[in-house]
């Protein structure tokens, strides 16, 4: 196995990974990339952002990603395509292997391998990603403005979502697939007393419908009953939760239950000294560009300022 050093290796790209590259390269850390096998993250599936700072007429979410894949580049940044197959942050410095041929030794370690949100697994919900169907209703709901769609989940994600359709939709129907929700009492309440929010109990979707271009209904089955019936919808949302790209590093970083990495509050420092979380792999809260950005700025300084501080040791 091949091997080198490298003082900041930033695992993932994405608005963190990218952030975090230009901040570190300006600062003449040299930062290598090793970009994740969707290089650019959760963004370059989406066709159209209209929230991110700086892009009044709104972007593509690929062309954006290249965006910061040219600025971070720009200032020296080392951008590597592949996958970071495992980790060892069990003593200084750190060390990660690349598709299992080539170790990274590493003085600082970001991590920014963000999250996946989950789907149902049904063929023409693939079909119709992006062509009505959503996993986030803050990033596309207002390209759903005045239309009639749904929500699937019955958690406090899903209560949230539609309850943020319901102020852009004239009617938002809630699929739970059972008799109750598992979302907080005061979510509950938000959607049960929205007038425009139709909870459908006992429900899950066999098939989301359409013309091959776009979203047009959705065929479910009452899973008591075992009655199905078609429904006229024009956007499709899944809520029923992400999962944190975390798996290589859970020997090492203490992370919830659900897999997303721990930080000391108000900073991306992880339990490990000289790595740090960024973006959505340490975010299930808001999972927006602009904040993945954001702590990837952090996740950059915080490094900047260990090395110097490990220099400073160093040379007393």
């Amino acid at each position: 196995m091949t091997s080198e050093e490298v003082k900041v290796l930033i695992i993932g790209s994405g608005p963190a990974g990218y952030t975090a590259a230009i901040y570190a390269a300006r600062a003449g850390l040299k930062p290598v990339m090793v970009t994740g096998g969707q290089p650019g993250g959760q963004l370059t599936t989406t066709n159209d952002v209209e929230n991110y700072p700086g892009y009044p007429e709104g972007i593509n979410g690929p062309q954006m990603m290249v965006d910061f894949q040219n600025q971070a580049e720009r200032f020296g940044t080392d951008i590597r395509f592949g996958q970071v197959t495992s980790v060892d942050f069990s003593g200084y410095p750190h060390k990660a292997v690349v598709d299992d041929k080539h170790e990274i030794i590493a003085e600082a370690v970001v991590i920014s391998t963000g999250a996946s949100a989950k789907y149902l697994g049904l063929d023409s919900e693939k079909e119709y990603y992006n062509k009505g169907v959503s996993a986030c209703a803050v990033c596309d709901g207002f390209f759903y403005k005045d239309k009639v769609v749904a929500v699937v989940g019955g958690g406090d994600t899903a209560a949230e979502e539609a309850t943020y359709l319901a102020n852009l939709c004239p009617k938002v129907y809630l699929l739970v697939r059972r008799d109750e929700m598992r979302a907080s009492k005061i979510m509950q309440n938000r959607v049960l007393n929205s007038p425009n929010i139709e909870v459908l109990w006992n429900t899950e979707v066999e098939e989301v419908l359409g013309d091959g271009e776009a979203v047009s209904g959705m065929r479910v089955i009452n899973n008591q009953t075992s009655e199905t019936s078609e429904i006229a919808i024009e956007g499709f949302f899944v809520a029923i939760g992400h999962k944190p790209n975390t798996d290589i590093f859970k020997s090492y970083l203490d992370m919830d239950e659900t897999g997303y990495l721990k930080t000391v509050p108000g900073t991306s420092k992880t339990n490990v000294e000289g790595v740090f979380a960024t973006g959505d792999a340490a975010d299930k809260v808001y999972r927006q560009a602009v904040t993945a950005a954001g702590t990837g700025c952090m996740g950059a300084l915080d490094a900047e300022r260990f090395l110097q501080a490990k220099e400073m040791e160093l040379t007393e």
